[in-house]
């Protein structure tokens, strides 16, 4: 199934999303799909709200518009990507190979998330090297520790999409990726959340254009560390919990992996899609 949350005056609800639309609302107890996600883990299903139908004015949200705590993210997660981004000069985790020999994982705060239609701004005076990285991002539905690989998939509710913008003069200047991948705006999520059921890892398209211009076009099985993998990485000393959200890694194609870079201007327009979830769509302004 695929879920929105959306705004409703000055209350959040959540509805089943059917031809890429809201179209059912579940009982207003469900008010952001973090919340289907723990009725999912503690077994109880779901209620509709079959009494209100779908209100002729609302606002797509990000599906998890303040997320618990911090967004997992995983870099160099793409071999043509991890080569792009070390042939780049802007990255401080090289070493003697682009690509990694175990995840490399950093995180972004809740609050740099915002929905699709929304704009991701940026202030120049900060950074003048903006990128945009296409991403699927995993959902977390059960809780655990010391997860392994043949009993990750378990675990997982399901996925949404993420860009996961990045201030790349930052990231570079601060040898560490957090701050800059954590500014105000920078993580578009969304439009919906789908049950891991209507994704199949092993063969799903991950594009994304800007301006029209498609910049990447990769598949899910070009992945160097697949899910299970992550999740076992991440959850060897860290306790998962449902509604964590792990970002999987950017495919080639990002704005620094050009000559010269093509990063975003104010005024450009960022399109992603994933096969099984839908499109996330993004306009860009400098501050």
């Amino acid at each position: 199934m695929k879920f929105a949350t959306i705004a409703v005056g000055t209350a959040t609800r959540v509805a089943t999303v059917e031809n890429g639309r809201p179209l059912r609302l579940l009982d207003a107890r469900f008010k952001t799909v973090a919340d289907v996600v723990a009725a999912a883990a503690d077994g109880e299903p779901l209620v509709f709200d079959d009494d209100a139908g779908l209100p002729k004015e609302y606002r797509i949200l990000a599906p998890f518009p303040r997320p618990r705590r911090n967004i997992f993210c995983v870099g160099k997660n793409y071999r043509e990507h991890a080569r792009e981004f070390t042939a780049s000069g802007f990255d401080s985790s090289a070493g003697k190979d682009a690509i990694p020999d175990a995840p490399i994982v950093f995180s972004k705060v809740p609050e740099c998330v915002i929905a699709t239609e929304e704009p991701i701004m940026f202030d120049p005076a900060v950074s003048d090297a903006t990128d945009y990285e296409a991403e699927l991002a995993v959902i977390i539905g059960k809780g655990g520790r010391g997860i392994k690989v043949a009993q990750a998939m378990a675990y997982v509710w399901g996925y949404t999409i993420v860009n996961d913008v990045t201030a790349r003069d930052v990231q570079s200047r601060m040898k560490q990726w957090h701050v800059g991948k954590s500014f105000d705006t920078f993580c578009p999520m969304g439009p919906w959340a789908v049950t891991a059921d209507e994704i199949d890892l092993g063969d799903t398209v991950i594009r994304a254009w800007i301006n029209g211009e498609l910049r990447q076009d990769a598949n899910t099985r070009d992945l160097i560390f697949d899910v299970p993998t992550i999740i076992e990485t991440i959850s060897a000393g860290i306790t998962l919990y449902p509604g964590d959200i792990i970002a999987t890694g950017t495919p080639a194609g990002v704005g620094i992996g050009f000559n010269p870079p093509k990063y975003l201007k104010s005024g450009d327009f960022v399109r992603i899609a994933i096969g099984g979830i839908g499109e996330l769509r993004n306009s860009v302004l400098a501050i």
